[in-house]
């Protein structure tokens, strides 16, 4: 008997596994509000340079009249070609007041301008405060808006290095619980700091934290899950992502400060971890770790939650050693990220995992990280975002059920790469038609995603899931992170970015053929599992399964 049969026998998808879904995803809601978070705290207020209180006074004296700010404006900030005030120069004022009326300069052309020395004033009719208007990230210092993203996203590809692996060898729960405490401390912190590097130090913290409970809540949900309920439990993953989305508009909608928006989405990070205590172990990890006795507890529990206590007390740890025996003594002592590798089946999945996951996060992220430029209220902009991705992934999720993973998997991409390109060629005058391109061309990404996340947990085995979860997370916090530093190369062309956030997940979708279909498969344990798996779809192929020389070259015996 597998451990599917296990699970059905002990209540299948009962209320124990809906209960720990839902705590498991609550978190995730969040999350997405921390990774798309600096769309709000790193919002660009309108601004311009400030003018000396001394010199407006001074103007006032010497015209004999009350001039109002925007009069003072006219006289010292430059205009735009929109006839909006410059942001980043100003008239240079050398003795007093250039351009009064009985000024000997005869065109305003003429009056050298300078750069804002004694600052910017920023317009807080959308946003009383963000880090850009907190520490004057703006002109020569706008640069520095993406690198904190970019460290942010630096912090979620060390922890999917780190934690990635780490849960395989200590557990998903003690890694998620860590997690959480350490969301909520980081973030907590980044609420209060004083300076800019303090901010990003504590901000590359919370990307650690992220990425590691990404990883393990979908590991967590898969492997308490029976196959049959597997599909619906990793759309609900995603849409908890796209549920966050709407909710960060919201809250950043009612919170326009920045450091309490940030402590806002920060602070639940502490309950989440409070009641983590309470959740089980993987059960299937703790079998293959040689634990059955606690594996054995965890799985009473949750008999006894579904109404199957009779089920649960005739359970023992001889029986489940018993199932799983041969899964138990071909699990290795230790595993690292050469694991993935090493045998033919799990290099090629791993080589074409590594292109979707940095693809469909470069093309995410590269859309997702400044709404400003979409036209819309950037409030609005998040929620429609957020709408869109709702509406796509209940599509996918009942595609999901009568079409294979693989099939999707290439859809999604190739589409997504189409409508993104195709929004780079369209005349930014047209507005609406960019932002729906945009708007449709993240909704295909987002469906990648939620099918990436179910796909790779069903296609790697249990003794390496998590640091093939965490391998693969670390490529795509690589793709988030280049596509922060991709955006400053923006100024130079209107289409170059659209182009390149087209491309990639075209490509990515192309490989995706090549990974093995997993729908209404069973969760493989082992390596070898994987490798004989590639080796029958092989002989398949050839129409031969006696062919000795396609088994050696295509089946490695893994110790």
């Amino acid at each position: 008997m597998a451990f599917n049969d296990i699970l059905e026998s002990l209540g299948g998808v009962g209320y124990f596994q809906i209960m720990h879904s839902i705590l498991l995803l609550i978190p995730v809601t969040l999350l997405a509000c921390h990774n798309l978070l600096q769309n709000f705290t790193g919002a660009v207020p309108a601004h311009h340079c400030r003018v000396p209180s001394n010199v407006s006074q001074n103007l006032q004296v010497k015209t004999s009249k009350d001039l109002n700010q925007a009069e003072i404006l006219k006289l010292y900030i430059p205009l735009d070609k929109d006839n909006k005030p410059e942001k980043c120069v100003r008239y240079k004022i050398t003795r007093g007041l250039l351009l009064l009326p009985n000024s000997t300069v005869k065109r305003r052309e003429d009056v050298t301008k300078e750069i804002c020395k004694e600052g910017w004033v920023y317009d807080q009719r959308v946003f009383s405060s963000t880090i850009i208007s907190e520490w004057n990230l703006v002109c020569e210092q706008s640069s520095w808006k993406q690198v904190a993203h970019s460290i942010y996203m630096t912090g979620v590809f060390f922890g999917a290095i780190v934690f990635g692996s780490l849960a395989d060898k200590l557990g998903r729960m003690e890694i998620l619980t860590w997690s959480y405490l350490q969301m909520g401390i980081s973030g907590i912190c980044a609420a209060f700091l004083p300076n800019f590097d303090a901010y990003c130090a504590f901000r590359f913290l919370c990307g650690v934290a992220s990425s590691s409970i990404s990883v393990n809540t979908i590991s967590l949900i898969l492997e308490w899950m029976p196959q049959k309920g597997r599909t619906l439990a990793g759309n609900f993953f995603g849409f908890s992502y796209s549920l966050g989305q709407i909710l960060l508009a919201f809250v950043a909608y009612q919170i326009r400060d920045w450091r309490q928006l940030q402590f806002a989405i920060s602070a639940p990070f502490c309950i989440f971890f409070l009641y983590s205590w309470w959740l089980p172990e993987s059960a299937r990890w703790l079998i293959l770790q040689n634990r059955p006795h606690q594996a054995l507890k965890t799985l009473r529990k949750a008999a006894c939650f579904n109404g199957k206590r009779e089920e649960g007390e005739m359970l023992t740890a001889e029986i489940l050693c018993s199932d799983m025996q041969k899964e138990i003594l071909e699990i290795r002592s230790s595993h690292s990220v050469m694991d993935l590798v090493r045998t033919p089946a799990m290099r090629r999945m791993s080589m074409c995992l590594i292109l979707v996951w940095f693809s469909t996060n470069f093309a995410y992220y590269g859309l997702s990280m400044d709404l400003q430029n979409f036209g819309l209220n950037i409030f609005l902009a998040q929620a429609v975002f957020g709408g869109f991705e709702m509406t796509a992934k209940i599509f996918i999720m009942v595609a999901m059920t009568f079409v294979g993973r693989r099939v999707l998997q290439f859809m999604s991409l190739f589409l997504a790469g189409i409508m993104v390109i195709s929004y780079g060629f369209i005349p930014q005058e047209m507005k609406m038609v960019c932002t729906v391109l945009a708007v449709t061309g993240k909704a295909f990404l987002a469906c990648s995603i939620t099918c990436m996340y179910l796909f790779t947990g069903e296609l790697y085995p249990t003794e390496i899931r998590q640091t093939g979860m965490g391998f693969s997370a670390m490529n795509a916090r690589l793709g988030s992170a280049v596509a922060s530093v991709v955006h400053l190369t923006g100024d130079f062309s209107a289409s170059f970015l659209p182009v390149v956030f087209g491309i990639t997940p075209i490509v990515a979708g192309l490989f995706s053929c090549f990974l093995e279909e997993t729908r209404d498969s069973p969760l493989p344990d082992t390596i070898k599992e994987v490798e004989s798996r590639f080796q029958n779809s092989m002989l398949d192929m050839d129409g031969s399964e006696d062919d000795t020389l396609t088994q050696k070259m295509y089946f490695k015996e893994v110790p």
